[in-house]
């Protein structure tokens, strides 16, 4: 098959891999219909995390069963299916709480490479949501985001506890912080603040239900906050980078007592335990475990309740991975989808 490898810095092709086959019971193996590039694969694409001599990219995915092992009773082959960026058995007691992607058998899917003709998925059971049916074509964004960006997204709302009638700011205006703008206006955010500076991002974010815009980062991003909240800060803030610079203007943006949602992957985070102590401020985040989420965003997606696919802005054939990677990095595309 083709899947999509990185080899060094800056070099990604589409080559030529094995065939994925069933290895444990409890596989799956499918047909991707749609993948995509995530922003985080753009860290070791930049240099900033180690590539390990040739590596499969891709963890997120949406496709057709192939083919089951003997222990899957939930999937069968034929059926449309959407699963995490980390497989889970989704029966252990850190699943049961709600927090898949720290299951005690949890296999990141990054390291199986999704970006490509077929995936094998490990613990199926625990791992893959079926759709009602085989969707529209015109669905197959919408539930491609929710296997990663849109249950970030809505974990990071989640972790920061917003509610209705609250205030709510968002961090990051990539494709994490935008659909956290649409899960915060999903659960009844009164005002939702989102911090871009680029103006079709701008645009998403409003259409997503942002009620205002800050364009200052850092210190002045935090004093433009302020000004917007009567000098108290919001209640629940989304952090959406992951940089030393995005997760203090996300603390320092919120009031005593709220609580930040911290979902951008982080790089070289240093907290400042004296500020932190006096602070008053939540902190709650982690890789998103998108299992728990995923019938309820797909049942929303189904009825065309939400769009979330909206952020993906360009759209390549597999072949074309590397220029997909090369539209993010110089931000000429907020999320690139990739068809096999």
């Amino acid at each position: 098959m083709r899947g999509a490898i990185l080899y060094a810095p800056g070099d990604v092709r589409v080559d030529e891999r094995d065939d994925p086959k069933i290895v444990e019971p409890t596989d799956a193996v499918i047909r991707l219909s749609a993948t995509c590039v995530c922003g985080s694969d753009l860290w070791p694409y930049r240099g900033i995390e180690a590539v390990d001599g040739p590596s499969p990219m891709g963890h997120e995915y949406v496709g057709i069963v192939e083919e089951v092992g003997s222990d899957v009773r939930t999937v069968k082959p034929g059926q449309f299916v959407i699963g995490s960026f980390f497989a889970s058995d989704n029966t252990c007691e850190i699943c049961k709480a709600g927090y898949q992607t720290s299951c005690v058998h949890r296999v990141p899917m990054g390291t199986l490479g999704a970006q490509a003709e077929y995936l094998r998925v490990p613990l199926a059971d625990g791992t893959l949501v079926a759709t009602p049916d085989v969707p529209s074509d015109d669905l197959l964004p919408s539930l491609l985001a929710a296997s990663d960006v849109l249950g970030t997204g809505w974990f990071g709302a989640a972790a920061a506890d917003v509610r209705p009638g609250k205030t709510v700011a968002v961090v990051g205006d990539g494709a994490v912080g935008l659909l956290a703008v649409l899960a915060a206006r999903q659960l009844g955010a009164e005002r939702i603040i989102a911090m871009s500076r680029h103006e079709s991002r701008q645009k998403l974010a409003l259409d997503f239900g942002a009620t205002d815009i800050v364009t200052e980062r850092g210190d002045d991003g935090v004093a433009k906050m302020k000004d917007l909240t009567d000098g108290f800060g919001a209640h629940s803030v989304i952090e959406a980078v992951g940089t030393q610079e995005s997760m203090m203007q996300a603390i320092r943006s919120t009031r005593p007592g709220g609580h930040v949602g911290y979902v951008g992957v982080s790089h070289d985070v240093t907290l400042p335990g004296r500020e932190m102590f006096f602070s008053h401020v939540h902190l709650h985040g982690g890789p998103a475990p998108v299992r728990r989420f995923l019938p309820e965003l797909i049942d929303l997606i189904w009825n065309r309740t939400i769009d979330p696919g909206r952020v993906f802005d360009l759209t390549l054939p597999l072949d074309q991975a590397a220029e997909g990677y090369r539209a993010m990095d110089e931000r000429r595309a907020i999320k690139v989808l990739l068809r096999p």
